[in-house]
């Protein structure tokens, strides 16, 4: 009957039928319904109709609206090639084979509103000026291959039994998949979507999987379940990634060849991710309040905060050119940092940087209990120790360099000055950099960061150096030693004496590891002691024995005398012969190793010769201690 009424009704130019308004109210067909190529001048409607076969809809041209509103459709829905210039609406429609729109040019909206599609889902190459809606519906599969929606994609409440796919398609005006459960996985490839993309609450089984998409608007995950991996690969993204409180479980790869904003996984949680990868040499990563919950391979190319992350397994991070904060970490298992971490990328847009090592750097580990940390190859000139707990069990392994003293001779008032080269800690560097324009060269601290004062330095550095002893590094924790000593030195709080005397023992040898220092110190004393000796210490002549006799009887009695040694005279210069410099020297090398030279001095010289074997051995000594705590093993 159906085809009755549609042949009476032909267009004798088109040969195809044509209808002004085609309204099938509460219609019942029991085979197919075929309008294909019927041109309908006003509105179909086709509300609470029952199909018992196929909808073919095949180069339909609608004028107006087309309404599907609790529709049945036992078969297929085809609307191939079609032409509506209203919206199209299977809202709360039961379709139990396909629905689709391949080719299909739809000026107003495709809603299905709380329909039911049993199978899939497609719009190959449609075009939907006005958006296309699933929100509540119930799909077995989505596809959307070279299409273009204008007004954005929302499955919100959607529940997809398989996956979502998006495929060379251009989205305007977002996707979006709020509170939606998808049974399979979202995938996109080479797909542009202006607007954004939200999946907030959902629950999607299969994971994201993202691969030279274009997104512009940012995504929003927040609170997501995300169970089969994150991965956005070679993708650009002009806004921010949000993850926030998201549970993730699969491998997370985050690779974006452009991104202008910032990577958020605050509070995210990783039940089961063997790995995650943020590689994002344009961009940031916010890791504040992340859970790993399993053992985790990380590879990390990006500035990243990592506040408060926990680590409740093993954990090794890879890291590049990156820039790590890990203030207030919680690390529950041994975890590693390696840096030098350099990403494949043949054959991808990023710009190479051919023979330059990549460098990974920590620049807070302020709150973290680093017993279980390990730090390899990383970068810590700009890192932050205090407040660190255990510090004194941190390894560090490879080449970790640390911020330097500052290089070059520079005056302090009319005084040259010129700082011993040694390992500093950064809040040193900005401690000093507040102290008078006289420290020039120490690197002042960055806005906010509060400066700390020598009495809170000395314990940091003192745990360092317990650090590097414990791990038979006695030469590398040479330089926190003397960090302690200096902090100490100026630590106004140390009574007087005690800074007197430490800045003595600085002085005098760098506290004990500056053997230059030491060793012109005891040249220096030597020298004295030898020109004191020459000027006043050898007697003017040798002393000549004199002997007395006296004869009583058969007995002889010969008393022997040795006068007290003559002081020299005559002029300064005339003492300075070579004769007095042989002796004077003799007098002196064994002053320096604590032993008589058995030659005859003034008083003045006996004094002299007194004062140097105690002075001048303190000397040589401190000289071989500071040698030795260079090459102590």
């Amino acid at each position: 009957m159906l085809t009755r009424l549609l042949d009476a009704l032909r267009d004798p130019e088109s040969g195809f039928p044509r209808i002004g308004n085609a309204s099938f109210l509460g219609a019942k067909i029991e085979g197919d319904a075929t309008f294909s190529n019927v041109t309908i001048d006003g509105e179909a409607r086709f509300v609470n109709t029952t199909i018992n076969g196929t909808a073919r809809f095949d180069g339909v041209s609608i004028k107006g609206d087309a309404w599907f509103v609790k529709a049945a459709v036992n078969g297929v829905v085809r609307f191939d090639r079609a032409q509506v210039v209203g919206d199209v609406r299977f809202d709360f429609a039961t379709i139990r084979g396909d629905a689709r729109f391949d080719a299909a040019r739809v000026g107003g909206k495709l809603l299905f509103r709380a329909a039911e599609i049993e199978k899939d889902a497609r719009l190959d190459r449609a075009e939907v000026k006005g958006g296309a809606c699933f929100d509540e519906a119930k799909i077995g599969w989505a596809f959307f291959q070279n299409a273009k929606i204008e007004g954005g994609v929302h499955f919100r409440g959607v529940s997809v039994k398989n996956d979502v796919w998006f495929d060379e398609s251009k989205i305007e005006g977002g996707a979006r998949f709020v509170k939606a459960e998808i049974g399979g996985g979202i995938w996109s490839v080479a797909t542009t979507v202006n607007g954004g993309l939200w999946a907030v609450n959902a629950n999607i089984e299969n994971g994201i999987h993202f691969l030279y998409t274009t997104i512009e608007g940012g995504i929003w995950f927040v609170g997501a379940s995300l169970n089969g991996g994150v991965i956005f690969d070679k993708s650009s993204l002009d806004g921010d990634a949000r993850f926030d409180k998201a549970a993730i479980d699969g491998e997370v790869r985050f690779d974006f060849a452009e991104m202008s904003g910032t990577l958020r996984l605050n509070h995210a949680v990783f039940t089961r991710a063997p790995l995650l990868e943020v590689l994002l040499p344009r961009g940031t990563a916010d890791l504040s309040g992340v859970t790993f919950e399993s053992s985790i391979a990380m590879k990390v190319e990006t500035r990243a905060v990592c506040r408060r992350v926990r680590w409740a397994s093993t954990a090794t991070l890879y890291a590049g050119d990156a820039e790590l904060d890990l203030s207030e970490a919680v690390l529950e298992f041994p975890v590693s940092i390696v840096g030098g971490f350099r990403p494949d990328r043949t054959g991808d847009e990023h710009e190479a940087v051919p023979n330059v090592p990549p460098v990974a750097r920590v620049t807070s580990l302020q709150g973290v209990d680093a017993a279980h940390l390990v730090l390899t190859d990383v970068d810590l000139t700009e890192c932050r120790f205090a407040g660190t707990i255990h510090l004194d069990q941190l390894r560090l392994e490879g080449r970790c360099p640390l911020p330097a003293t500052p290089v070059g001779v520079r005056r302090r008032g009319l005084l040259p000055l010129r700082w011993t080269s040694r390992r500093t800690l950064v809040e040193e560097h900005y401690w000093r950099a507040t102290r008078s324009k006289q420290e020039i060269g120490w690197n002042p601290a960055p806005e906010g960061v509060r400066v700390l004062e020598p009495a809170a330095l000395a314990p940091v550095y003192r745990q360092l150096r317990k650090a590097f002893e414990d791990s038979k590094n006695e030469p590398g924790a040479a330089d926190f030693y003397y960090g302690e000593m200096e902090m100490r030195r100026h630590d106004p709080e140390i009574s007087l004496g005690e800074r007197t005397l430490l800045t003595s023992y600085w002085a005098v040898s760098g506290y004990g590891l500056r053997a230059i220092r030491a060793v012109g110190w005891l040249a220096n004393s030597m020298l004295i002691t030898m020109l004191a000796i020459m000027l006043w210490g050898i007697p003017k002549e040798s002393a000549k024995l004199e002997s007395s006799g006296t004869l009583s009887g058969n007995r002889i009695t010969i008393t022997t005398e040795t006068p007290d040694p003559e002081n020299p005279s005559g002029s300064y210069l005339a003492r300075l012969s070579t004769e007095r410099f042989e002796k004077s020297l003799r007098v002196v090398i064994n002053s320096v190793v604590f032993r008589s030279s058995e030659q005859d001095l003034t008083t003045s010289g006996m004094y002299v010769e007194m004062i140097s074997r105690v002075v001048e051995p303190v000397f040589l000594g401190l000289a071989v201690l500071a040698v030795r705590g260079r090459i102590k093993r």
